[in-house]
């Protein structure tokens, strides 16, 4: 089976942020009952926002919120459908290129437990202990690559 092209684009519209916002709304609030007043907070207004199109429809979502020289990639999501064929990797490939290029000297992220596994690979290692966000259990991983 071959995968078709995912393309990462930085959003630089109104009408992109609608659609990444859109995303994360069907995968947080919808499918994971997280708050939509947890989902969307104050960091959307600072965040670097990416999206993930395969044959030109918005397929993924993450963001990048840089402080100093530390980058937090977050909100990670693909829609159900387009899941295990790419669209994440190519997400999270783009955003640590991404931090590195703002100049990030450290790049991390909260991610659910259930996902760690997929941020394992993709070249962070987890440290410290497991804590609650939302309701789902995550843990703190830094890129070590």
């Amino acid at each position: 089976m071959q995968r078709s092209t995912v393309t990462i684009k930085r959003v630089s519209r109104q009408a992109e942020l609608v659609q990444a916002l859109a995303i994360r709304i069907r995968v947080f609030v919808q499918e994971q009952q997280v708050p939509a007043h947890i989902e969307l907070d104050a960091d959307d207004q600072t965040a670097i926002h990416l999206l993930a199109l395969k044959a030109g429809k918005a397929v993924g979502t993450a963001r990048i919120v840089m402080k100093h020289d530390r980058a937090k990639i977050g909100r990670m999501a693909v829609l159900k459908s387009h899941r295990r064929k790419g669209a994440g990797a190519a997400l999270l490939k783009h955003a640590i290129r991404s931090a590195r290029n703002l100049g990030a000297r450290q790049i991390y992220l909260h991610a659910q437990v259930a996902a760690s596994g997929f941020y394992r690979l993709m070249g962070f290692r987890a440290v410290g202990s497991v804590f609650e966000e939302a309701g789902i259990p995550h843990r703190k991983m830094i890129w070590s690559g």
